[in-house]
């Protein structure tokens, strides 16, 4: 797949818009699945089986598309490491839905956009700037809301801002590889060396899924790979300025699955704190608007 030109970008931003909204709201799909089977089910288990059925899907569309030639063969340490990122904060966020409400849980886990700001300064050797600053007090103000300093501690919470401060190291790792690769391709090595990562975890926290819940952890996979194929297209049709905000779709996608499936209903807390991360989210959209 090569990447779009910057006129086809923005060919039809409304085919973009759709996309990237039906990909956020499937997204707390798949965490309500988890935070489902997670009462019968180890969430090491959980995050293993989100990633073979995963594969099995995304597999054939490789093969059908690239052939033989199925995984990116530039910048593989970049790889390795953007997967071994995401591995590492999908295991701690599956382990958070266990604890807390899976509106709490997200709202810990956006942290990570804000900290991947952070990351580039020093890692990618980008400018901080004014905005940057004022989204990082924002964010950070949020989380603290969150966490609530002096509250009684919930290791769930923790959990998800290490969650998040993961998912900030693979959005660094996905930027260095993101010009070069071909998305299907990586998404097809994600996919499976993920499943290769997660083999010990899953062996050594193994049960056999009841034939009741198969159709789960199918749907565990589904989900997962429709909502990033989805986004993948997205992309395709508008521009990033243009979707980036849509991610926050997956904040309420959270809340009403949680609040339907679950009955959780967010605290005061966890709502001022989602809107400040959300507020310092936007205002670094607008930053690269401008």
């Amino acid at each position: 797949m090569a990447p779009p030109s910057p006129s086809s970008c923005s060919a039809n931003p409304a085919t973009g818009i759709l996309l990237m909204t039906i990909a956020m709201l499937s997204i707390p799909m798949v965490d309500g699945l988890a935070k489902y089977l997670s009462a019968g089910y180890s969430p090491l288990f959980i995050g293993f089986a989100r990633y073979a059925v995963a594969g099995l899907i995304v597999l054939p569309i490789a093969a059908a598309r690239n052939g033989a030639q199925i995984f990116p063969t530039e910048k593989r340490i970049s790889h390795l490491l953007r997967t071994l990122f995401l591995v590492v904060s999908m295991t701690l966020y599956f382990l958070a839905l266990a604890r807390i409400p899976l509106a709490t849980a997200i709202s810990a886990f956006f942290i990570g956009p804000i900290v991947a700001v952070v990351l580039s300064i020093f890692i990618l050797k980008e400018r901080m700037t004014w905005p940057k600053v004022m989204s990082l007090v924002l964010g950070f103000i949020g989380a603290l809301v969150i966490l609530r300093p002096g509250a009684e501690l919930n290791p769930g919470l923790l959990l998800a801002f290490g969650a998040g401060l993961c998912f900030a190291f693979y959005l660094i790792a996905t930027r260095l590889t993101a010009q070069q690769s071909d998305p299907i391709k990586t998404l097809a090595f994600q996919c499976v060396f993920g499943t290769l990562l997660l083999t010990p975890q899953a062996i050594a926290t193994w049960s056999t899924p009841r034939w009741s819940d198969l159709v789960f952890f199918l749907g565990l996979g589904l989900f997962s790979a429709f909502s990033h194929m989805l986004s993948i297209a997205a992309f395709r049709f508008a521009e990033a300025s243009t979707l980036s905000p849509l991610v926050y779709l997956e904040l309420i996608g959270a809340a009403l699955i949680g609040y339907y499936a679950f009955g959780e209903i967010p605290n005061p807390f966890t709502i001022i704190g989602a809107l400040l991360i959300i507020l310092a989210g936007l205002v670094l959209l607008r930053r690269r608007k401008r």
